[in-house]
This record gives C-alpha cells, sequence and structure tokens, in this order.
C-alpha cells in the first residue's frame, strides 16, 4: 500500500508540474502612474478610414505593451517562438517561408500573411476568414498545436509574475491588481500595435496620389495592364481582386493554383473549411500586394518562389475547377509584358514604416 501510495502522489507531481500553479496572491501597482494618451495615427490622406472598437481605443501605452508582446517569446511553451517570429517587419510581416514553423520545428499549414494595413481587413482575417477582429485572431496562435503550442491559462500565470509585464498592463489599461492581467487584454494590446501598422508611403503611391514621381515606361505599361487602363494594352486581369489604395479587394477566391477532379479533393479546403459549403473549397483570401515584393514565396501554400513565378501562372489561366474564378484565363502576354507587369508591382514596396520605433522590436 506504502509503494502504492508513493506511485500515486509521484505521478500526481508531474502532472502539475506540467503547468504553472494558478497565482492566488496578486501585487497592488497603484503606485505606477495611469495616464492614457491616444496613439497619433499616421494615415495617408488618400487611404481609407478603419473602425477602431470602442472597447479598445488605440493609446500609446496599449500600442507599447502590444509591441513587448509581439516580440516576446514569453507567448509560446518553450520561449522560444513569438508572433514576429511567423511576422518579421523586414519582410512586410511575413516569414520568407513556404510555411511557417511553430515550437519543436512544427510544420505549419500555410504561409503567413502579411500584417501591413491589416487594420483596414472588414472581411474577417486568416487566410481563409476564420476569425472576425484582430483580438479574436490573436487568441488562436497561442494553443494552436503547430504555432506557439502554450495554454492560455499558462500565459496569463507567466505574465502576471513579470514585473516588466506589471507595469506595462498598469499603464495600458489602468488596472490595479497582477492578477487582473487576462488573455483578454493581452490580445487586446496585440491588436492596438498592429493597427499602427500602415504602409502607404511607395512609389506607386507618389505617382498615382501625390503626384511626385514617374513611372519608368516599364512600370506604365505594367500599370496599365494590371488596372485595364489602356485599350491598346492586354487586360492582365489583376486589378479586379487587388485595387484601390489597399491593392486588396479581401475576397475570397479560387485562382486556379491547385488541379483537382472535383471540389471535394482540395488538399486545403481553405474558405470551405469554414463556411461548410462546398463552393467554397479551395478558395483563400486575396491579400494585399503591398510590399508583395518583400513576401515571397507566394499563394497560401507558399508554392511560388518568386513574382516572375506568379505572374506565369495567371498567363497560363491556372486550372479549371468548378468554382474557379471566372477571370483566371489565359492572357497570352509575352516576355516584355509580364515583365512590365513585375516592375509594377515593385513599385508597391514601402519600408519607410520601419523608420517607427513603435513598430519595431523593443528589445533591440
Amino acid at each position: 500500500m506504502l509503494w502504492r501510495s508513493l506511485f500515486i502522489f509521484a505521478i500526481l507531481t508531474v502532472i502539475s508540474c506540467k503547468k504553472d500553479p494558478i497565482i492566488s496572491d496578486s501585487k497592488d501597482l497603484t503606485d505606477i502612474d495611469y495616464n492614457p494618451q491616444n496613439y497619433p495615427l499616421e494615415i495617408p490622406e488618400y487611404f481609407p478610414s478603419f473602425a477602431i472598437p470602442e472597447d479598445n481605443p488605440i493609446t500609446v501605452d496599449g500600442v507599447v505593451l502590444g509591441q513587448h508582446l509581439f516580440f516576446d517569446p514569453i507567448l509560446s511553451a518553450d520561449s522560444t517562438i513569438s508572433c514576429a517570429s511567423c511576422h518579421l517587419p523586414e519582410k512586410a510581416f511575413t516569414d520568407g517561408t513556404k510555411v511557417s514553423v511553430g515550437v519543436n520545428g512544427n510544420v505549419g499549414r500555410r504561409s503567413s500573411m502579411s500584417l501591413v494595413n491589416i487594420a483596414y481587413a472588414f472581411n474577417d482575417l486568416f487566410w481563409d476568414g476564420r476569425a472576425n477582429s484582430l483580438e479574436a485572431q490573436a487568441l488562436e496562435p497561442i494553443e494552436d498545436p503547430l504555432e506557439l503550442i502554450e495554454d492560455w491559462d499558462n500565459v496569463e500565470n507567466k505574465l502576471k509574475r513579470s514585473k516588466r509585464y506589471q507595469e506595462l498592463f498598469r499603464k495600458a489599461f489602468g488596472i490595479t491588481n497582477s492578477d487582473e492581467i487576462t488573455r483578454l487584454l493581452t490580445v487586446r494590446a496585440i491588436a492596438q500595435y498592429e493597427r499602427i501598422i500602415i504602409s502607404g508611403n511607395s512609389k506607386f503611391d507618389k505617382v498615382e496620389y501625390l503626384d511626385i514621381a514617374a513611372y519608368t515606361l516599364s512600370e506604365l505599361n505594367g500599370r496599365d495592364m494590371f488596372f485595364d487602363a489602356d485599350p491598346m494594352t492586354p487586360d492582365a486581369e489583376c486589378g479586379h481582386c487587388h485595387n484601390g489604395p489597399l491593392l486588396t479587394t479581401q475576397q475570397y477566391v479560387n485562382n486556379g493554383i491547385e488541379e483537382v477532379e472535383n471540389l471535394e479533393d482540395f488538399s486545403d479546403k481553405g474558405r470551405g473549411e469554414v463556411t461548410g459549403m462546398l463552393f467554397d473549397n479551395g478558395k483563400f483570401r486575396a491579400p494585399t500586394l503591398r510590399n508583395i515584393e518583400l513576401t515571397a514565396p507566394y499563394m497560401h501554400d507558399g508554392r511560388f518562389a518568386t513574382l516572375e513565378e506568379v505572374v506565369d501562372h495567371y498567363n497560363s489561366g491556372g486550372h479549371f475547377a468548378e468554382n474557379v474564378d471566372p477571370l483566371i484565363q489565359p492572357l497570352g502576354l509575352s516576355e516584355k509584358e509580364k515583365a512590365d507587369i513585375v516592375a509594377f508591382l515593385r513599385t508597391f514596396t514601402d519600408t519607410s514604416f520601419m523608420k517607427n520605433s513603435y513598430i519595431t522590436s523593443p528589445f533591440r
């Protein structure tokens, strides 16, 4: 009986060690100043406005907290991976890999999407649209078995014990005790940070909206084909899904990259996984093309390594399926015309937002 009792005690001890204990005692934080100031958003005049949740206004201290959380691997199970591991500022907040890699080298299902101008997302988030807000989106990677593989209770405990985060949460949200640090406040701070990632100072903007630059002849030809702006040039069918200052319609489309016998055969059903509708299988969100030069490889599965490969795909007409977008058809573009489109795509590049110290890593 003694050995049996000791064995049961040992098992329970091992189980209890797998998860940090709940912190019952709290630390009073009222000696830390709480003086929220609105964050001074810098939005180009030619951009539309975007909605800010009433319960999550953007403040300077909220952004600073979100910035720390975004770049801190404390959110992952073994403190090796952060949000920024898959969303690098210098790659327009993508990671340069076909599909993202999480804790323990676990390989994800899809390529990381750019967070540039993500505040303007009005038609849900992720490649498949399964989250309806930035706050809801930020909840998922923590417990995803292919990403951070952590438990939200553990995350809350780690943040409650951290002197740094006690101060940052107090300044951001006015909490009075450390035990008021929650996952809800955590994702609100991350969402505040993500909403300030605004890019709108590319050559494209300087030509189209500010009239302070000019395209090269190659870029101009590419522009005319991209937007079907000149009857003397072929229509490259790009602007239907990528237009306006945001360069995306935020639609979910099957752009013909995968060959299937029927709609049940898509290896990744995309939007269909969320809606449960057969006709949505193989559809994915049309991403913004801003900074597209920096976000290779391309498509939801990173199958195309270069912009040239992307243009080749669309020029070929892709693969037919019942729900393929009707604009996916052979274009008949010459090598010169394809090169002109790529030249125009590169005018979307803008790295000036990287000069904002609130956007880059606070740990450097």
